[in-house]
């Protein structure tokens, strides 16, 4: 019997992209097991070097992965191409967060001899990468895990193995050989073997809350592997005292409907103080009015593609309507623009009169309002989840922020500034459903080696000063 088949497809077109084979997990797990001594042995500077080298191979095959990653996943070029950027910015970012959290010190103690701290790479890590950013994200494990002497098995999405694909062959072409960090193509399937297979040492995931539960419940038992979960959010952005209304508008349609609203950090929820309610949303709907949404290469520029693909588009169009069964009044109505392809325009919907409000994360155009009449309220209003990855709030004065930092729960917390676009010279990561306490991007160093303390005399030297009998 023929093995089966990943087929990508492209989401603006519905033209194939790309096919391959599915992997097969006890393999690709037995050769990076074979390879990781080796790997690991390398001094530090030639993986740093190796590394490096691999930002070249990306900046010489730019433009050709910022086509591909357009086409697999329907953003536009130029956000692709900034994805591309991100690609590269994580080498030098990486090591350089490296030689801050995992540095190696000593403290001499005379007698004592020497007390020590270095770092061991876990092993065999595997990566499971998402859809929306198919090259960024796993590469934000990778190359942390690589420099701490880790090899890597990458599963990319089954919805963008073709980037994921062309990101692994830069690595092979800068000499990170392809047992060190191999492609596994395959779907749930394969990455639940992955994640449950003896020879993998850490799991390290981007992805939903409902695949990262069911992760952490599988390898509940095993407190041996590492396990970094990157999950969703529900995140609320808080639009408080200001002047600024086309700004604070602009902020709030670049939060919630970039990527097609297909960022964990995009804003979901829009909390308004009911005093500037109507100028507010007044102007978040004329400007949404204007968002141009199309094809990738198109011209002009759109300012968002499709969402991933039709079964997608079905969910977030169910749940406008649901919204509006439940007592929404929409703003601005979800209309799908083509019937065989999975373009939305954006939708907004004051949620406020909605008794109970789904707390889930709505992956895509969707921006729900609330309208409340005090800080307080706000602030409760921003919490009323089970996510927490991030928030932001938009205007008010230094004491208000002071109180927004000091109570929101949530691993990024921004102000006067969108949910989303994160730097990666920061810990990035949440709380509650949206991970495990193990940031990515700045810090995600620290799982990718462990700490080793270390006493330690160049000659063995002891004594015992009670309890003994006299010779």
């Amino acid at each position: 019997m023929a093995a089966a088949e990943i087929v990508s497809y492209e989401p603006a077109t519905g033209a194939e992209v790309w096919r391959g084979k599915v992997g097969d997990v006890d393999d690709v797990v037995a050769r990076a097991r074979r390879a990781w001594p080796a790997w690991a042995a390398q001094p530090l500077t030639t993986r740093i070097e190796l590394v490096r080298r691999f930002a070249n191979e990306v900046r010489k095959d730019a433009d050709k992965l910022a086509t591909m990653i357009a086409r697999e996943t329907g953003k536009p070029l130029w956000e692709a191409r900034a994805e591309v950027e991100s690609v590269v910015g994580k080498v030098e970012i990486s090591v350089r967060a490296y030689a801050d959290r995992t540095s190696q010190r000593k403290l001499d103690s005379a007698m004592q001899g020497t007390s020590a701290l270095r770092h061991k790479p876990h092993g065999v890590m595997a990566v499971l990468g998402p859809y929306n950013f198919p090259a960024h994200l796993p590469n934000g494990h990778i190359v942390p895990a690589l420099i701490a002497g880790n090899v890597v098995i990458f599963k990319p999405s089954e919805k963008t193995p073709a980037t994921g694909e062309m990101l692994a062959q830069c690595f092979h072409r800068a000499g990170i050989s392809a047992a060190i960090v191999q492609v596994l193509i395959g779907g749930p399937v394969e990455g639940q073997a992955l994640v449950a297979h003896d020879g993998i040492d850490g799991v390290l995931f981007t992805g939903s809350a409902h695949a990262g539960i069911a992760i952490n419940r599988k390898l509940a038992s095993n407190p041996g592997k590492m396990v970094a979960l990157e999950m969703g959010g529900n995140n609320p952005m808080v639009v408080w005292d200001t002047p600024k209304i086309q700004d604070a508008a602009t902020l709030i349609v670049q939060s919630a409907f970039t990527s097609a609203g297909q960022r964990c950090t995009a804003a979901r929820r829009l909390i308004v103080k009911a005093s500037m309610y109507d100028e507010i949303i007044g102007e978040v709907k004329r400007l949404a009015d204007r968002i141009i949404v199309g094809a990738p290469f198109d011209e002009p520029s759109p300012f968002m593609g499709p969402v991933i693909d039709n079964r997608t588009a079905d969910g977030l169009t169910e749940s406008f309507v649901y919204l509006l069964s439940s007592g929404g009044r929409p703003i601005k109505h979800m209309v799908r623009l083509k019937d065989d392809l999975p373009f939305l325009s954006p939708a907004i919907i004051d949620v406020t009169a909605v008794a109970e409000r789904p707390d889930v994360e709505l992956f895509g155009p969707l921006l729900q309002v609330i309208k409340v009449s005090d800080f307080d309220e706000a602030i409760a209003e921003a919490n009323a989840t089970r996510f927490g990855l991030s928030a932001s709030l938009i205007g008010g004065d230094p004491q208000d922020y002071n109180r927004f930092w000091a109570n929101i729960r949530a691993g990024v917390v921004n102000w006067n500034r969108p949910t989303n676009g994160a730097s990666s010279a920061a810990p990035f990561g949440g709380v509650g459903l949206s991970g495990n306490h193990r940031p990515s991007a700045y810090y995600a160093a620290d799982y990718c080696a462990y700490p080793v303390a270390s006493s330690e005399l160049d000659q063995p030297r002891a004594s015992i000063g009670v309890g003994l009998r006299s010779d």
